[in-house]
């Protein structure tokens, strides 16, 4: 919430001295927001009040031809800062040499991708350089403060091709060696599903192995999409969840736990409230769960982009 409120008062304060000049009419902020993701990019540009005025996606090839397509999208618009949330892993500490490298992904190709190095040569204003997920919790964090919610803490998991997530506490994100890897926590298996092993190419069972989008391939032969709700395996997944959730509660008390991504919907979420409820037994106090564990407020699919721009405002202040 501070942060936020920061961002506010410096544009405020930028615009109040354009004013003194009689040139605020001519003169819009604006931010650039990357949401790389490991099959598209989205690019974006928006204005300090997070409204988007123009984006594009392409799919995400080689870092040769992908980060080229980015930089020449860029150059078509005079922003002033560029908020930039990729898959990873990646490298967050600045007194890295490696800092702005996407590093030990398995995305063929990318693995040890100078992802800022590469757009600074081409584009001269500040970054700010974090994790998709961690875009995402920013979005989802600013848009909560923007609509009177009054939390300074939440998580955000997205489920989708894979497991993520970012946490926020105190308007600060969470990490000092480097990004959570909270995708990939192991968890007590379902008695009903002890035979998978699990699709992690590190882990095998963990958080993502288990609940990623590609595990019902794995486990029934067909998407998600072509799974009814009714299908067991949603409980199984259900319970998976749940016990993310118990590990976020028990470990970071947040004021609220978002869930994103293809994998996730309201009818699933109620899966996950009700095994939630049954795990935690009571032991702490949370939220109501429908306010506690939710979807993201932030509507198609955009609390990255959102974030990005907010993150741009941010580095910009600095």
């Amino acid at each position: 919430m501070q942060l936020t409120t920061s961002f506010h008062n410096g544009i405020l304060n930028h615009r109040k001295r354009l004013q003194k000049f009689s040139i605020w009419e001519e003169f819009t902020l604006l931010v650039g927001s990357i949401e790389a993701g490991g099959t598209k990019f989205v690019c974006a540009v928006g204005d300090e009040d997070y409204r988007i005025k123009d984006s594009v996606q392409f799919p995400t090839t080689t870092p040769e031809e992908t980060l080229q397509k980015t930089i020449e999208y860029f150059k078509q618009f005079d922003i002033e800062a560029l908020g930039i949330a990729s898959f990873g892993p990646i490298e967050l500490r600045k007194n890295s040499p490696k800092y702005g490298y996407i590093t030990s992904t398995p995305k063929p190709g990318w693995q040890d991708t100078d992802f800022v190095g590469a757009l600074k040569k081409e584009i001269k204003v500040p970054m700010f350089w974090t994790t998709d997920v961690n875009g995402s919790a920013y979005g989802e964090y600013v848009m909560s403060t923007l609509s009177n919610e009054k939390i300074g803490s939440l998580v955000y998991y997205t489920i989708g091709t894979g497991v993520g997530a970012g946490a926020i506490s105190d308007g600060k994100f969470v990490g000092g060696m480097g990004h959570p890897e909270m995708g990939h926590t192991l968890l007590k298996r379902h008695p009903d599903d002890l035979d998978f092993k699990g699709i992690c190419p590190f882990h095998g069972d963990c958080l993502e192995g288990l609940v990623a989008g590609p595990t019902f391939d794995a486990r029934l032969g067909k998407p998600g999409k072509d799974v009814p709700m009714t299908d067991h395996t949603w409980d199984i997944m259900a319970y998976y969840v749940a016990q993310a959730a118990i590990q976020a509660t028990l470990i970071l008390r947040p004021e609220k736990i978002v869930f994103g991504g293809g994998v996730v919907s309201e009818p699933f979420l109620v899966k996950v409230r009700e095994q939630f409820k049954e795990l935690l037994n009571d032991y702490v106090v949370v939220p109501e769960l429908d306010k506690y564990i939710t979807m993201p407020i932030v509507k198609n699919n955009g609390s990255a982009t959102l974030g990005d721009f907010a993150l741009a405002i941010r580095e910009l202040q600095e």
